[in-house]
């Protein structure tokens, strides 16, 4: 059902805002922690990203995490947003994230996939008209939390 209502919701969106302004495409990078509630310990998660850009306030983005590494259990990530954004000054806006994410757990005795909503809240900065940062909290799953901090390009 939730994979149903984003799909309804990244098209809606999509389609809505194809006619506003001039769109762009970006790609980036982060780096960040991960903490998942029933695992010791906060870990190092890498990620890349691309995505493209209808105008100042709504962007459909993918994604891979690396989300952390606990003894023999890693948990990858691969997600599909759609962020809308508000500016709140020159450069800087905050934004809201909504979308579909699905997790891989890999384990010595295999691996396992959930498929899940994910969120998140974030700041950007936009340092020059192709250069941005962002800080960024995400849940992708209940009883984990990621914080991280990237750079995007635009072209």
């Amino acid at each position: 059902m939730i994979k149903q209502i984003t799909a309804a919701t990244l098209l809606a969106v999509a389609s809505f805002a194809a006619s506003a302004a001039e769109p762009q495409f970006y790609v980036g990078g982060d780096v960040g922690s991960t903490k998942v509630d029933d695992l010791d310990g906060r870990k190092t998660s890498v990620g890349i990203f691309g995505g493209y850009t209808f105008d100042e306030n709504f962007s459909v983005e993918a994604g891979f995490r690396r989300g952390g590494k606990w003894d023999d259990l890693k948990i990858n990530q691969l997600s599909l947003s759609v962020i809308g954004s508000v500016p709140v000054a020159d450069q800087v806006a905050v934004y809201g994230r909504l979308g579909y994410n699905r997790l891989e757990s890999k384990y010595d005795g295999g691996k396992e996939h959930e498929n899940k909503a994910l969120y998140g809240i974030g700041v950007s900065y936009q340092f020059t008209k192709e250069v941005s940062g962002r800080v960024e909290w995400q849940r992708p799953i209940s009883g984990a939390q990621n914080i991280s901090v990237g750079v995007a390009y635009h072209f």
